[in-house]
């Protein structure tokens, strides 16, 4: 228990940094991956070939590399001056939007073809079929595989730590250099893990619930 009453501030702040970048990597990971998969069934062969592209390339990258380019190239070439926190939580969100497509393009494929047809027959724009028939038919099936690569996410920010942002594994990496046993920072940096991943789990077993009601 020392390692974390003696390095309390800079566990809050690792903590609360690595829930940060979560949260705003989940949002811009959910926004992306929902467009993408938008694009992947589009009926406009350059939007097809956009998400195609933008699936393959950055679930074929590792994270790691994204992580360089986002703190190497990136601030060179476009952005001189951007935070690591903002650049940190990009590099996790593009990535993991990848995957969201996939989701929910999984999703989209599981409601019945008639259903779109019946709203294009009353005139309805694809869009408008997919915003209003099709994504809320479709997000009851999303919602276990999300959850899963929502926590799977919050696991990769670790990496953000080697890149100059505050987060849990930052602070394990302070604390072992004053010499504190090993085991027990390890153990603390994934108690807040687990809290956060927890609380993940968490609001979508009640999403699903609250689902399963309406069905």
């Amino acid at each position: 228990m020392n390692v974390l009453f003696d390095n309390f501030h800079d566990f809050r702040d690792g903590f609360i940094g690595t829930l940060s970048i979560t949260l705003v990597s989940t949002a811009i990971a959910l926004v992306l991956g929902i467009v993408i998969a938008g694009f992947r069934v589009s009926p406009v062969p350059p939007l097809r070939y956009f998400g195609t592209a933008w699936v393959t390339l950055l679930r074929n990258t590792p994270l790691t590399l994204l992580f360089l380019v986002s703190a190497f190239v990136i601030p060179e070439i476009l952005f001189p001056g951007m935070s690591s926190f903002v650049l940190g939580s990009l590099a996790v969100g593009f990535y993991t939007s990848a995957f969201v497509c996939e989701a929910v393009r999984s999703g989209i494929n599981t409601v019945p073809l008639g259903q779109a047809e019946a709203a294009r027959s009353l005139g309805m724009t694809f869009s408008q079929t997919l915003r209003l028939i099709v994504l809320p038919q479709a997000t009851r099936t999303v919602l276990p595989p999300l959850s899963s690569i929502l926590i799977a996410l919050t696991k990769n920010t670790a990496i953000a730590g080697a890149f100059s942002v505050t987060e849990l594994f930052g602070w394990q990496k302070a604390v072992s250099e004053q010499g504190y046993a090993i085991l027990p920072v390890f153990f603390w940096v994934a108690v807040g893990y687990l809290i956060i991943t927890f609380a993940y789990s968490a609001v979508f077993r009640l999403l699903e619930r609250r689902l399963e009601v309406a069905r």
